[in-house]
């Protein structure tokens, strides 16, 4: 029989991708104000795998990552979600996003995004959010999946987020000791 037990705490990561690069700053102030101070920022990363997003946004497109200090449940994912659901909004015009906002988290076994969209490899975790299980962490390193997204496997992507995960695991030790 398992027992069960509260997970441990995981690595708050909210990806952005937008045209206007200008709209970092005050997007990246309403995150901070409601999930506390950044840790780490990626460089800018080029957004141009998939044209799905051009008729919303425009292009070109570029990606940048935040993680956060505080740690975060991973059972917080849909309140997450539904914040940067509300930026999205906010940062709306005519109906249209000017930034997109993935938040999602990092543990030392996988990465994970919310996203309102079904599909069969998601897991519905409440309040209308599922868990996209996007990358798993086996033989060394970060591995992709069948599904995941292509910004997600560039290696580029791949190297930042190795840097995330050996400063959550720094973060993890200093929290539990």
């Amino acid at each position: 029989m398992s027992i069960p037990q509260i997970p441990k705490p995981a690595k708050r990561i909210i990806g952005l991708f937008m045209r206007e690069k200008v709209l970092l700053k005050p997007v990246a102030d309403d995150l901070v104000e409601s999930f506390g101070p950044v840790d780490m920022v990626s460089p800018w990363f080029p957004f141009d795998q998939t044209t799905y997003y051009e008729s919303e946004t425009g292009t070109p497109l570029f990606r940048r990552m935040l993680t956060f200090k505080n740690l975060t449940q991973q059972d917080m994912l849909p309140e997450t979600k539904l914040v940067t659901n509300a930026l999205e909004g906010k940062y709306s015009e005519k109906g249209r996003r000017k930034v997109n906002i993935d938040p999602g988290y990092l543990v030392p076994e996988r990465f994970v995004l919310a996203t309102g969209k079904n599909f069969t490899h998601r897991l519905y975790v409440g309040q209308g959010i599922y868990a996209d299980l996007t990358l798993i962490y086996t033989k060394g390193g970060f591995q992709k999946l069948p599904w995941t997204y292509p910004d997600y496997a560039d290696k580029n992507m791949l190297a930042y987020l190795e840097r995330v995960r050996r400063r959550y695991i720094h973060d993890l030790k200093k929290a539990v000791s």
